[in-house]
C-alpha cells in the first residue's frame, strides 16, 4: 500500500478489499434457459446477464493516490443466465424463512414461488414450516405445498406464512438428511446472519456429501446490520413505522409541563433504524445507538443535558436502540435460540433512571415510554420494500436455477449481485460515528458530539 494512504483508508482495506467475491457453482450450466431473453444489446429485448459481468464493491476514491493502486473489489452481478445448471422438470425447490419476524418475509416467499412457477415451470416447490425445526426430525411437520394461488395475496399480511423460528441450525447433518429425504434440488434460505451462517454450514455438508444442490440466502435483518449490502429488506418498512411512534412520543411530550418521550427501537448492535427515524421524524432530541458511548452522570451525561432541554423547550424526545447502553446493565451470560447474546431493557432502564434522577432533582415531568418493537416487525412491507423484496426473490431464483451455491443476493450501488455467504456473515454492518449518517444525526437533533468524558 502506497505511503499517503490515510489510517482509516487502510483499516477498509484491509477489511473489505481481502475477501474473496468468488461465488462457488456446482457445476457448469449446459440447459438452454426458458426465458426468452436476449444476449444482444440494442435489440430492445429484456437481456441475460453473465458470469463476466460485474460490478464495483466500493466507489469511493479516499485520495488522488489511493485510485491508482487501489483494489476495488468485484462482485458478481445477480440476474438470469443463458444457460442453467437445472433441468426445471425434475427441480424440486424449499423455501424456509428463520429467526425473528420482518416486514417483507411475505413478498419474497411470494416472489420466490411466482419466479419459479412462472419464469422457470417449476411446479415443486416445497415450503419449510417453522424455519430448521421444520427439517429437524424431532420438530418437523407437515410442509405447505406452494404455487401461484397459495401465495397469491400473502404480501398483503405481515409476518412469514411458513412460520418461523429460532435456533436449530447448528444442526447440519440432521438437516442434509431431511433435505434429501425431501429431495430437494434447491433450497432457498430467508433470514440473518445466524440464518446465512447455517446455511453456509449445511451448503458444505452437501458439497461433503458430493450432492448437487444449491443453497441461496435472501438475507433477512430488520437492523440492517449485514455487511456488503446496501440494505436487507424490511429496514424502510421499520423506519417508516418507527417514524409513525416517534410522532406520537412528541405530541404526548409536547402536551405535557416538562413532557418526554422515550422510544427504544430495535437495533442489537447496529443503530441504523434510530439514526434513520431521527432524521425522518425531525422531532428527536437525543439519538443513544450502540456504536456511541453516553453517559447518564456528568456535565456531558444524558442527566444534564436534559434538564437543560427541558429548562430550553419544556419537552424532549429521546429514541433509543436496544443495544445502547449495555454497559449500564448487569452482564448476562445468557443466549437466545439463535446463540445471540441476551440483552438487558434498556428501554425499561431509561426510563426508571431518568424518572428517578428528575424526582430526586424536584423537577416535575411527564415521562411516557413506547417499545413498539413487535408491532413494527409484525407490519406489511411499504412500497419501496415489497418492490425490494419481489427484486431479491427473483434474483435468488435466477442465481439457484443457474446452479449458484454459498451464496446470498442482495443490493450493491444499485445493482443486485452475488455475495458469497463466508463473506456475508463475517461481520456485521455499523453506524460510523465518523461517517455522515451519524453527522447528519447530530445537525438533526443538536446533541452533543460526544455525551460522556471517554
Amino acid at each position: 500500500m502506497a505511503v499517503g494512504y490515510s489510517t482509516a483508508y487502510a483499516v477498509y482495506y484491509h477489511i473489505f478489499m481481502a475477501y474473496d467475491f468468488s461465488i462457488p457453482t456446482l457445476g457448469t450450466p449446459k440447459i438452454p434457459s426458458p426465458i426468452p431473453y436476449s444476449h444482444v444489446r440494442g435489440d430492445e429485448i429484456a437481456n441475460y446477464c453473465n458470469d463476466q459481468e460485474r460490478v464495483l464493491f466500493d466507489v469511493d476514491i479516499p485520495t488522488p493516490e489511493a485510485a491508482a493502486e487501489k483494489d476495488h473489489g468485484l462482485l458478481e452481478k445477480a440476474g438470469p443466465r443463458e444457460k442453467i445448471f437445472f433441468t426445471p422438470g425434475h427441480v424440486h425447490a424449499g423455501i424456509v424463512t428463520c429467526g425473528g419476524l420482518c416486514p417483507g418475509l411475505n413478498d419474497v416467499i411470494r416472489a420466490v414461488t411466482r419466479c419459479l412457477w412462472y419464469r422457470y415451470g417449476i411446479r415443486r416447490i416445497t415450503g419449510i414450516r417453522f424455519g430448521y425445526r421444520g427439517l429437524l426430525p424431532e420438530t418437523a411437520g407437515p410442509t405447505m405445498e406452494l404455487d401461484p394461488d397459495v401465495v397469491d395475496d400473502i404480501h398483503k399480511i405481515g409476518g412469514t406464512v411458513l412460520g418461523s423460528s429460532r435456533g436449530g441450525g447448528d444442526r447440519t447433518e440432521d438437516i442434509v438428511d431431511s433435505i434429501e429425504r425431501l429431495n430437494l434440488n434447491i433450497l432457498f434460505t430467508i433470514g440473518g446472519d445466524g440464518t446465512q451462517k447455517g446455511a453456509l454450514a449445511i451448503a458444505r455438508e452437501i458439497k461433503r456429501r458430493g450432492l448437487k444442490i444449491s443453497v441461496v440466502g435472501i438475507p433477512k435483518t430488520i437492523d440492517n446490520d449485514f455487511s456488503f449490502i446496501e440494505r436487507s429488506f424490511g429496514f424502510e418498512t421499520a423506519v417508516s413505522e418507527a417514524t409513525r411512534v416517534v410522532a406520537a412520543a412528541h405530541t404526548e411530550a409536547k402536551s405535557a409541563v416538562n413532557g418526554i418521550g422515550l422510544v427504544k427501537l430495535m437495533g442489537r448492535e447496529s443503530g441504523f433504524i434510530a439514526a434513520h427515524t431521527a432524521l425522518a421524524s425531525h422531532e428527536s432530541n437525543f439519538v443513544l445507538v450502540p456504536e456511541v458511548p453516553f453517559d447518564l452522570e456528568g456535565e456531558k451525561g444524558l442527566f444534564a443535558l436534559l434538564e437543560q432541554r427541558l429548562e430550553r423547550r419544556r419537552h424532549a424526545v429521546i429514541i433509543v436502540a436496544e443495544g445502547a447502553g449495555q454497559e449500564l446493565l448487569p452482564e448476562s451470560e445468557q443466549t437466545d435460540a439463535s446463540g445471540n447474546r441476551k440483552m438487558g431493557d434498556i428501554g425499561v432502564y431509561l426510563k426508571q433512571a431518568i424518572s428517578d434522577h428528575l424526582e430526586r432533582r424536584g423537577i416535575p415531568f411527564s415521562l411516557k415510554y413506547i417499545d413498539p418493537s413487535y408491532i413494527i416487525r409484525s407490519a406489511v412491507a411499504v412500497p419501496t420494500d415489497s418492490v425490494y423484496c419481489s427484486r431479491l426473490g427473483n434474483a435468488a431464483v435466477h442465481a439457484a436455477m443457474a446452479g449458484k451455491t454459498e451464496t446470498i443476493v442482495g443490493l450493491v450501488n444499485d445493482h443486485f449481485v452475488h455475495i458469497p455467504m463466508e463473506v456475508a456473515v463475517s461481520q456485521r454492518k455499523r453506524v460510523d460515528p465518523e461517517g455522515n449518517l451519524w453527522r447528519d444525526v447530530l445537525e438533526s437533533t443538536h446533541q452533543p458530539i460526544r455525551m460522556c468524558d471517554c
